[in-house]
């Protein structure tokens, strides 16, 4: 167990490296109750969201999901989120554990003006994600509801093992899933959040399911590409040094930290978040220096040794002309171990059988074979 954002979590339970290879090869899950809720509610909640997010809310129809960054006036992240619609006027907004109060406070604040209610739910919902090629095979034995229908980024109702849940299809480890919210379950009275996680285990046994914990979570984000916060963003960091500029839609009439950020786009970046994958043995850390001529270049923001890869990881901000191909050097223990640039994500799964690795896409079998053949 270790602490983290203020709650005692497992680090792992039978250990990150098989954790992590069942949620590549099979299905895993993961106790995300930590994670930050609020459901926002009422006339302009729609307007009020497009307003203190940099996405376009508008875009979403009922029971469907989207990524997006709150941002402060200069354009840096406060948080990036996951919103979900689930009626026309109700949305259900999930957000870092770490950031939990200060979004809350954030949303209140600039909610002045706006017909809308906003609820903080965090302690009344719990939430797990199940990822994993097997994941829907796993759900589907105990759901009421047909969950092939639920697409990418869609979402939905369902009873599972009898009790009433919400899933969304998104997630953070760069594999097929979902998340599972088990609806009214007070953290003082979990009975319903135990009947639907033991359910879920038992259904998942003939697909050799694991509970994961915190340390399979981090390396399968970091496979993935997906940015941590406190590592690889926060508020000095803007989506487009981030490289999620898919985010932002500048095309909105308005919204908090629109005018930094175009700024910034007319202006030109001076450094940008990049895929670093290690040519000689060694693991990447945060804040290892990232060097070209022996000249520090960027930093790393996060890095490990990547399970299913089999090689030393990490993403780092470098200056702007740097760019994918390039070799470099990261200084590891005063040793300045080769390098490269490549693009993100390392690994990532874009359907049953296609998946992306260092950037292009790949029949997963091919990208195995491959696999075993680029590690350092």
């Amino acid at each position: 167990m270790t602490l983290f954002a203020g709650f005692e979590m497992p680090l792992w339970y039978k250990g990150i490296i098989p954790e992590h290879l069942a949620v590549r090869n099979n299905v895993g899950i993961f106790d995300i109750t930590h994670m930050g809720r609020a459901l926002i509610i009422g006339p302009e909640a729609e307007r009020f969201l497009n307003y203190v997010s940099t996405n376009d809310v508008s875009l979403l129809t009922p029971l469907s999901a989207q990524y997006s960054t709150l941002c402060n006036e200069k354009g840096g992240i406060i948080d990036d989120f996951v919103v979900s619609r689930l009626e026309e006027e109700k949305f259900l907004m999930v957000y870092n554990a770490s950031n939990r109060e200060k979004d809350f406070k954030w949303l209140t604040k600039h909610a002045e003006g706006f017909n809308v209610k906003i609820e903080d739910v965090s302690e009344n919902i719990a939430m797990f994600a199940v990822q994993g090629p097997k994941a829907q095979e796993t759900l589907q034995k105990i759901s009421t509801e047909d969950l092939s229908q639920i697409g990418r980024f869609k979402c939905g109702w369902t009873k599972l093992a009898e009790t009433q849940t919400f899933v969304s299809r998104t997630g953070y480890t760069g594999e097929d899933g979902f998340e599972v919210f088990v609806w009214n379950t007070p953290v003082t009275n979990p009975e319903k959040a135990h009947k639907v996680w033991n359910a879920i285990l038992e259904a998942g046994k003939e697909f050799q399911i694991e509970p994961c914990g915190l340390g399979a979570r981090d390396t399968l984000r970091l496979e993935a590409g997906m940015c941590l916060y406190g590592n690889d963003i926060d508020e000095n960091t803007t989506p487009l040094e981030a490289r999620i500029s898919f985010v932002v839609k500048f095309n909105k009439e308005s919204f908090i930290g629109k005018e930094a950020l175009l700024r910034q786009k007319e202006e030109g970046l001076k450094r940008r978040r990049v895929g670093i994958k290690m040519i000689e043995k060694g693991i990447p850390r945060q804040h290892h220096e990232v060097c070209k001529n022996s000249k520090k270049i960027g930093e790393i923001t996060s890095g490990t040794f990547a399970p299913f890869l089999k090689i030393g990881i990490g993403m780092a901000y470098v200056k702007k002309e740097y760019k994918e191909g390039e070799e470099v050097k990261v200084k590891i223990r005063d040793k300045l171990l080769k390098a490269e640039i490549v693009k993100l994500p390392f690994y990532q799964r874009r359907s049953h059988d296609t998946v992306i690795l260092y950037g292009k896409k790949y029949p997963i079998e091919e990208a195995r074979k491959l696999i075993s053949t680029l590690k350092a």
